[in-house]
């Protein structure tokens, strides 16, 4: 399976944030005027062009690319499974990332801790080239420990501009990224290089999304490190929008006349944590959630993330994935409101298992002024259809 690199690689891996660290990481490189090919969860991308649909986060599609004579670039989003079934498509990368490594997928194909799962990511840092980086994110006590197996170079990224583990590193010359004085800025040792204002920055929405952030710090110190200039890093930065054709399914907007709506692929508890402080500044009469448990996850994690859930929104709506992966579905429904309940026994809950039936209930029944947040296994299906409904909005009422 492994591949010989004949062009430079970046390697993505983590358990949230691969996909959109890796388009705009892509998009940066094509910026910088590479001809890119890249993998993700969406599909495979061959100089900006879809060749492939679903998921390919594997190597089999991370091969496809590699073996793409159109390209001189890849990134590569490398996933949990297709590490576990088959490896990597590549001997070695020029960069990996880690964005992080929180509790998902445990219990799966003997992976049942989380120090087992940060192991299995660090497979992709660990195939860096001696004189490539490995990328980690320093806030994360399992992903910055794995610097310790590693014999490349490190760089770090980390929303506290005062992190003592990036001042000991850049302290011995060491190089990382941090946003200062609402500016990413990368540490260069002792000199600082600003690269970008977050209020400038589409996909941190002010900087209130700290999951984009760091996503967006881990592709811009990824670029940067694989010789694109801070200029195109920035142009390419301002002009990635959380658009469904530039982030499918990851904070898409929309704006409807009497609500707001925004779809996204959060599926574990580390993912609604993240969006909680971002749909905590968001304005609106009622928050409203279509939200699911995922059957191959364990009890406690499907219990975790509809406790998350019911922290964060008024009203919760269960819906049921297509697939519910050997579990029957009213025994996810049931974990679910258990999880909702422990929260608050009297939290508005309405259960519709089909998801577009969901979706239609919540644009009918919003108060105005309301958000509407759902999240999807499908995200793309879930995507075109709120652009109908969007389209064909005057039959809503």
């Amino acid at each position: 399976m492994n591949t010989t690199p004949r062009i430079p690689i970046i390697a993505v891996t983590g358990t949230n944030g691969k996909t959109t660290t890796t388009r705009l990481t892509a998009f940066i490189i094509n910026q910088a005027g590479y001809k890119v090919g890249f993998t993700c969860s969406d599909g495979i991308y061959i100089k900006g062009g879809l060749v492939e649909k679903g998921d390919c986060s594997g190597p089999l599609s991370a091969a496809f690319v590699l073996q793409s004579e159109e390209i001189n670039f890849a990134v590569l989003e490398c996933a949990r499974g297709g590490i576990l079934r088959a490896g990597l498509s590549f001997d070695q990368c020029d960069v990996a990332i880690i964005t992080n490594v929180a509790e998902d997928h445990l219990d799966l194909k003997g992976v049942n801790t989380i120090e087992q799962l940060a192991e299995v990511k660090a497979i992709v840092a660990l195939a860096v080239k001696p004189d490539g980086y490995a990328i980690l994110n320093a806030d994360d006590g399992l992903v910055y420990a794995i610097h310790k197996k590693l014999s490349c170079k490190l760089a770090y990224f980390s929303l506290d501009p005062g992190n003592l583990r990036i001042a000991e590193h850049c302290a011995q010359g060491g190089i990382a990224i941090v946003p200062e004085n609402g500016c990413l800025t990368i540490l260069d040792g002792a000199n600082k290089i600003p690269v970008a204002m977050l209020s400038d920055i589409p996909i941190t929405f002010n900087g209130l999304a700290d999951f984009n952030v760091a996503n967006a710090m881990a592709a811009v110190i990824a670029t940067y490190l694989a010789g694109v200039n801070i200029a195109d890093i920035k142009i390419a930065l301002r002009n990635f929008e959380p658009s469904v054709a530039l982030t499918p399914g990851r904070m898409n907007f929309f704006q409807f006349r009497n609500f707001s709506v925004i779809v996204d692929f959060a599926h574990n508890p580390h993912g609604f944590k993240a969006i909680r402080k971002l749909v905590a500044s968001l304005d609106a009469t009622r928050k409203i959630a279509i939200i699911a448990g995922t059957g191959d996850r364990r009890d406690e994690d499907i219990i975790n993330i509809a406790e998350e859930a019911a922290i964060i929104f008024d009203e919760l709506i269960i819906r049921q994935d297509i697939s519910l992966r050997g579990r029957p579905g009213q025994e996810i429904i049931g974990l679910v409101l258990r999880g909702i309940h422990n929260i608050d026994p009297n939290k508005k809950t309405t259960v519709i298992e089909r998801e577009n039936e969901a979706i239609e209930f919540a644009f009918k029944t919003a108060p105005k002024g309301s958000l509407i947040f759902i999240t999807s296994d499908m995200i793309l299906d879930a995507v075109n259809h709120v652009q109908q409904l969007q389209e064909n909005e005057d039959k809503l009422s």
